[in-house]
């Protein structure tokens, strides 16, 4: 189940000489997309969290390359909520194009994480809560 949708149009720089996006801006994609997710959900920011507070690290990515998005595309990454663990969380996305036809899709593992200890910790119920919708 589509839980977010967050939409982009690719630019020029996300080009290489080859004329489509390039591999590695694809993880700045789906970065977006979890952030403005985050922020609609929990209304993350980093302004307003304490110095103390735990954060959200990416512990896993991996991307599936479908066909090609050019400079000017209009996508559209969609994530999906895999599963909710004590300390991580999964994501699914697909990314689509203004034809809607599948450009790639992805997962990640995001992780709970105080930087303090250097270690993770359990996601607040809360935050479980939100994320499930």
């Amino acid at each position: 189940m589509i839980i977010y949708r967050h939409r982009l149009e690719v630019r020029f720089r996300d080009c290489d000489p080859m004329g489509h996006v390039n591999n590695a801006v694809y993880l700045t994609y789906l970065e977006q997309a979890r952030f403005a997710h985050w922020r609609a959900v929990w209304g993350f920011n980093f302004e307003g969290l304490p110095g103390n507070a735990p954060g959200v690290i990416l512990a896993r990515a991996e991307i599936d390359y479908r066909r090609p998005a050019r400079y000017g595309d209009m996508l559209e990454v969609r994530i999906s909520l895999d599963r909710i663990g004590r300390t991580s969380f999964g994501y699914s996305y697909v990314v689509v194009d203004q034809k809607e036809e599948v450009v790639a899709e992805a997962r990640s593992v995001q992780v709970m994480y105080d930087y303090g200890t250097g270690k993770p910790v359990p996601l607040p119920d809360e935050m479980k809560a939100r994320l499930q919708g």
